[in-house]
């Protein structure tokens, strides 16, 4: 996806979390080695916490905006989990861990 839209302007975004059965348990260099694996050309950021008291500033905000909200509420609930977020900077969807990326690309094409 990121290769199909990234000259219309998409900019997809990865942040490692370890908060989920701890899938993340290396450092940042070994996380970016591991996802060339799978020609992750996107955006990988430094590891971070997305819940709890020591949440990133950015996933806080995220999840509390209307339409970032899950269905059981504002927790991340497993990696994974998907925001699309428009050229005004504001969440207009959010996607569960599970949603193929497929679903996302549906709703691409008013953002771009």
């Amino acid at each position: 996806m990121h290769a199909s839209y990234v000259e219309q302007g998409l900019r997809i975004m990865g942040f490692p979390c370890n908060q989920f059965g701890g899938q993340e348990p290396g450092t940042d260099a070994e996380i970016k080695e591991f996802a060339k694996g799978y020609n992750a050309e996107y955006d990988l950021f430094s590891k971070i916490e997305v819940n709890g008291d020591n949440a990133h500033p950015l996933w806080k905000w995220m999840k509390a905006q209307p339409k970032g909200k899950g269905t059981f509420g504002n927790n991340i609930k497993w990696n994974f989990t998907k925001f699309l977020i428009n050229k005004e900077g504001q969440v207009v969807q959010r996607y569960g861990p599970t949603d193929d990326p497929s679903v996302v690309e549906k709703d691409l094409p008013p953002y771009l």
